[in-house]
């Protein structure tokens, strides 16, 4: 049987419905599914020794004859062993393997075998625990580099090795290779079809970096494109026109001196604003370093051009912070700050639409519901929106879409989340840039203290002290209630609700103890906010969802309990919730954990406030993971590529991209229309944004 790339993964032997509906789960559907389904590691299994020479500190392949019949014993309940004596030449090996009960069939007596493990040596005895066998004659797993894919349940490693195996002749053939020949001799790049079967079935180590160097170089490659012709679109699209006005006209009315990264910040937001293209920037910056200052004088800008601007937050108790912060900002300009949220009663929404309408309003700020049905404006011209992880591509659209200017209006994006460069790159690939990598002067660095569960009395009497020196304190868990079967390794988890009882009760009696987490309704979560906020709780036993939170002046200390379980971006966040004030604030981090890397990294933490150092750190360490929420941007998955290690490369491709696309902006010659096709299906969600 010839197979094609189409077919369905259900037309291969041994793959009938139900195991098609779980390799579905993984995305494979078709058999070019099943070719780029890559392995996520390799075992080699090329190296085969006699038992006594075996080495003993890593697996190798041992040929040896099944010398005895099976022996099955049953142990106790969920633990069987079948045991084996198998010889080669000059010694016997005794294998053991827990519950496989059914091998006691398939090890015959007298047959040949390659066995996979690793051997041990106990006195003058030779023993192999759990190792992978398949007869002499029958080799398929074993004498070769085998490939380790991401499973899921009910689909084998091995299940998955046959069908790539079975299908790999007849569709490598059929492989069309998107990327030209000039770009393949000036990289020195493999063809694709090469680097498919390689990265499958490498012959030596050697050729899968070759393959991989391939596969990575394209990922990135029709990534970089994809993302420079999004931004170029964005480009072209004209803005909403704005005149220039001097930034130090603005500065004038504050009450403070602005550090030279908000200037930064500012004026190259002033530039975009100004120059007849559509804005389309996000401002980075740790918590505390001055963003709402910026977005504020975007703002003004656009007031003093006759048009309004709109910020959207991702909770109430934040749009109404924002609220307080942005009106003395923008009073002494005359201009007026509007709050629309979900919860306000019907004659005030009533109001703040009239005032929208009519272009009273000149900022307005609100959650989700700037996107609701009766929200219109008079000339909306800017768009703001904050904490952009909360937030996906298409509310961003959304709101921008609620315009009846003519032209585009103008985007701005802040996050506090930092992000190394090379993930900015990929993450908000349609945007412009801004970093704001100065804190303003007075602002003091949070001390970080790493401990063990053996100094916990310690910890609760210091967190009594700053209780009685009139400040607050965060608590936060990583679990939300105890299960009654906690995974392996979260054990000793603070499951949240049991631990504020605790305090509650036993340790703090006096105090007052506030929950809250992601199971409790908004309306709940902000009511136990704003008593916080208002000094009403004395404590605050939190899950992450305080992460992008309020300011709580009065909060001088964060515990963080299990602080291993968090990445290091996160406890950054997380600790960020406090410091907000004069005071000088603590953040303790709880963590038994012996691990010299997990020591390594919150060590780490400990050492410095820098929020993009902590990133890069992270980067390294974890790799980039769903670093805060990227999927949500739209972009295609990445198969081969990790950010974290192939930094050169990724450079490399987007220099090649951006070449192409000088050379050929519409990727018309007939050379790129592989290019062209293949970035359009990467970008199905943004294809319009191409035409």
């Amino acid at each position: 049987m010839t197979y094609h790339l189409t077919d369905p993964v259900q037309s291969l032997p041994g793959i009938g419905p139900v195991r098609a509906s779980r390799l579905e789960k993984l995305g494979i559907v078709t058999a070019q599914d099943l070719l780029l389904w890559y392995p996520r590691s390799y075992e080699d299994r090329r190296e085969v020794a006699p038992i006594r020479e075996a080495p003993q500190d890593r697996p190798v392949c041992v040929r040896a004859m099944v010398a005895t019949p099976a022996r099955a014993a049953h142990i106790r309940k969920g633990l069987d062993l079948v045991k084996v004596n198998v010889v080669d030449d000059q010694d016997a090996m005794e294998l053991t393997f827990f519950n496989q009960s059914y091998l006691r069939t398939a090890l015959v007596q007298g047959k040949v075998c390659l066995f996979f493990g690793t051997v041990e040596r106990k006195g003058s005895r030779f023993l192999m625990t759990n190792p992978a066998f398949e007869p002499e004659e029958n080799q398929r797993f074993t004498r070769c580099i085998l490939p380790i894919y991401p499973l899921t349940a009910g689909i084998s490693n091995q299940l998955l090795v046959g069908a790539v195996r079975r299908i790999m002749e007849d569709c490598i053939q059929q492989i069309e290779d998107p990327l030209p020949p000039s770009l393949l001799r000036e990289h020195q790049l493999a063809q694709a079809g090469y680097a498919i079967q390689t990265v499958h079935f490498p012959p030596s180590w050697e050729e899968l970096e070759v393959a991989r160097r391939r596969l990575i170089f394209e990922e990135l490659f029709f990534l970089s494109v994809g993302l420079a012709r999004l931004k170029g679109s964005g480009q072209k699209q004209q803005g909403v026109p704005c005149r220039y006005y001097d930034p130090a006209e603005y500065c004038a009315t504050l009450p403070f001196a602005l550090t030279g990264a908000q200037q930064r910040a500012m004026e190259e937001a002033f530039r975009d604003l100004t120059s007849g293209s559509a804005m389309n920037r996000l401002i980075q910056g740790d918590v505390g370093s001055g963003k709402t200052v910026v977005a504020a004088a975007c703002a003004w800008l656009m007031a003093k051009n006759g048009h309004q601007t709109a910020l959207m937050v991702p909770t109430e108790i934040l749009a109404e912070q924002h609220v307080q912060t942005l009106t003395p900002l923008l009073a002494k300009s005359g201009q007026r700050v509007g709050l629309l949220t979900g919860s306000m009663r019907a004659k005030e929404r009533r109001q703040v639409l009239s005032d929208l309408a009519s272009g009273a309003i000149d900022l307005i700020v609100g959650t989700h519901a700037l996107l609701s049905e009766g929200v219109s404006f008079h000339r909306l011209g800017l768009v703001i929106t904050d904490e952009q992880h909360r937030f996906g591509v298409g509310q961003r659209a959304a709101l921008v879409a609620k315009s009846q200017e003519a032209r585009r209006p103008h985007v701005l994006v802040m996050s506090a989340t930092p992000i190394p460069r090379t993930l900015a790159l990929i993450v908000y690939g349609d945007l412009e840039i801004s970093v704001i990598d100065q804190r303003p002067p007075g602002r003091q660095d949070i001390q970080t203290i790493l401990i063990g569960e053996n100094k916990r009395p310690q910890m609760y009497g210091f967190v009594r002290k700053q209780v009685q020196e009139g400040h607050q304190v965060y608590l936060v868990c990583p679990a939300v209630e105890e299960s009654e079967e906690p995974a392996p390794g979260a054990m000793d988890l603070k499951a949240v609700t049991a631990y504020a009882r605790e305090l509650q009760e036993k340790v703090f009696p006096d105090l007052r103890v506030g929950l809250i987490h992601g199971k409790l309704k908004g309306k709940e979560k902000e009511a136990v906010m704003s008593a916080f906020s208002a000094g009403e709780l004395d404590l605050l036993v939190a899950t992450t969802v305080i992460e992008v939170g309020v300011d709580v002046p009065n909060a001088t200390l964060m515990v963080i309990e299990n602080a291993e379980r968090f990445g290091l971006s996160q406890l950054h966040q997380l600790r960020g919730r406090v410091g907000r004030g004069d005071s000088q604030s603590y953040c303790i981090l709880v963590s038994s954990a012996q691990g010299q890397e997990t020591r390594q990294r919150l060590k780490a933490l400990c050492a410095t406030n820098d929020g993009f150092q902590i990133a890069e750190e992270d980067l390294k360490l974890r790799g980039p993971g769903d670093f805060f929420g990227s999927r949500q941007h739209g972009l295609p998955p990445l198969r081969v590529a990790d950010l974290a290690t192939d930094v050169q490369l990724l450079y490399e491709a987007r220099d090649a991209a951006q070449a192409l696309l000088q050379d050929d902006p519409e990727l018309a010659r007939p050379e790129y229309q592989g290019i062209r096709r293949r970035t359009e299906e990467l970008f199905e969600a943004s294809r319009d944004t191409f035409n």
